[in-house]
C-alpha cells in the first residue's frame, strides 16, 4: 500500500509538472519583446531598418513578437540601456556600442577616427575574426549583437567650417566615443559628453559648438536647425549602432527561434547597407534645402586627421589592454587583405 500511495505522489508531481509547463510562457510564445531605441520613428534609417528586422521576422514564423518604442519612449535614457538589457529588463535595442566603453573599453574600437572610413570597409568587417571576438565580448556582458550597422557620419558646426585639425582648436565639441574626443582635445577642442538626443538642446544653448555624428543623426533629430555648416567626404565618423538582444532572452530561444532572428538580421543588413550607401550620396543635395552649407573634406586633411588620431586614440586604445591591441591589428589587417584581394579582381 506503502508502494501504491507512492506512485500516486509521483504521478500527481508529474500531472503538476506538466501542467505548470503548459500555462508558463514558452520562448517566444505569447511573449512580446520590446525593442528600444532613441531615434525617431519612420525617419532614421534604423528606426526603419528595425522594422524591416520585425516584418522579417514575422514572415517565417507566428511565435515571436516584438514592439518597437522609438525616441526613448520607454522612458530609458540611452546611457541606461546597457544595463537594461544586462539585467532583461528589455530584451531587445538599438544601441551605439561606443555608449558601453566605460564597461567595455574594447567597444572604443568602433569609435576610432578613420580606423572604417567607409561602408566597403565596414562590411569587409562582417564575419571576420573582429566580428567574432567583439561578439564574445559582448556576450560576456550580457548582450548578442544581431546586426552589423554602421552609419557613416561628418563633422558638423554652428559657425565655421571645420577642416584640418587646426580649425577646431577652441570650439566646444562632441562624439560619442572619449577617444575619438581624445583626437578633438588634442586638436584644440573642448569636450562635452552627451547621448545624441541631448545634442538639438546643447547646440540651441551654446554649450555644443560643433558635432562629430552620423548623417542619420543629423538628418532624424533636426540638427540641421542648429549647425549651420558641414563638411562632409571621407568618414572619420562611423557610427556602430547594431540591433543588440539580452543575452538572457537569446539563451531563452530555441536553435529554430535563433536561426530565424538571424536570416532576418541578414536582410536587415543588406536593407540597413543600402540606404546608408542612399543617404551618403543624397546629403549633397538634401543639406542646402535645409540652410545649411556644405565643404569637402580634402586629402591634406583627412590625411592630417588620420595621422592625428593614430598618434592619440589609436595609441591610446591600443595601451588599454592586448585584446584591444589585438582587435586593432586585426582590423587594420581585415582591411588590407580585403582590398589587396579587391585590387587583385
Amino acid at each position: 500500500m506503502a508502494q501504491e500511495g507512492n506512485v500516486r505522489i509521483l504521478v500527481s508531481a508529474c500531472i503538476g509538472s506538466l501542467v505548470l509547463w503548459s500555462i508558463s510562457p514558452q520562448p517566444g510564445l505569447g511573449q512580446e519583446f520590446k525593442i528600444s531605441h532613441q531615434w525617431a520613428e519612420g525617419i532614421d534609417g534604423r528606426d526603419r531598418a528595425t522594422r524591416v528586422f520585425v516584418q522579417e521576422v514575422a514572415a517565417r514564423t507566428a511565435e515571436l513578437k516584438f514592439r518597437i518604442y522609438p525616441n526613448s519612449s520607454l522612458q530609458i535614457r540611452p546611457t541606461e540601456l546597457f544595463a537594461a538589457l544586462q539585467a532583461n529588463k528589455v530584451e531587445m535595442a538599438v544601441y551605439p556600442l561606443t555608449y558601453a566603453v566605460a564597461q567595455v573599453p574594447e567597444f572604443s574600437l568602433a569609435g576610432l577616427p578613420g580606423l572604417v572610413p567607409h561602408l566597403d570597409a565596414a562590411r569587409a568587417l562582417k564575419n571576420s575574426e573582429i566580428h567574432t571576438t567583439l561578439q564574445s565580448l559582448a556576450e560576456a556582458h550580457g548582450i548578442r549583437i544581431l546586426t552589423w550597422w554602421w552609419a557613416p557620419g561628418g563633422f558638423f558646426a554652428k559657425g565655421q567650417h571645420i577642416a584640418g585639425p587646426a580649425s577646431v582648436r577652441g570650439l566646444k565639441m562632441r562624439a560619442a566615443d572619449p577617444l575619438f574626443e581624445l583626437t578633438l582635445k588634442q586638436a584644440g577642442a573642448s569636450i562635452a559628453n552627451m547621448p545624441s538626443t541631448e545634442l538639438y538642446n546643447a547646440m540651441n544653448t551654446g554649450e555644443l559648438d560643433a558635432i562629430a555624428t552620423t548623417y542619420e543623426a543629423f538628418m532624424s533629430l533636426r540638427l540641421f536647425e542648429q549647425a549651420k555648416v558641414a563638411t562632409l567626404g571621407s568618414s572619420l565618423f562611423m557610427g556602430f549602432c547594431p540591433l543588440v538582444m539580452s543575452l538572457q532572452t537569446w539563451k531563452s530561444l530555441t536553435p529554430e527561434q535563433r536561426a530565424i532572428i538571424e536570416d532576418a538580421a541578414d536582410v536587415a543588413d543588406s536593407y540597413f547597407d543600402t540606404i546608408e550607401r542612399d543617404l551618403t550620396q543624397r546629403m549633397e543635395k538634401i543639406l542646402p534645402t535645409n540652410g545649411v552649407t556644405i565643404r569637402r573634406m580634402t586629402k591634406e586633411d583627412y590625411s592630417a586627421w588620420l595621422e592625428l588620431a593614430q598618434q592619440t586614440s589609436w595609441r591610446e586604445y591600443a595601451s588599454t589592454n592586448p585584446r584591444a591591441r589585438e582587435l586593432l591589428f586585426s582590423a587594420v589587417e581585415t582591411f588590407l587583405a580585403h582590398f589587396d584581394d579587391e585590387a587583385k579582381n
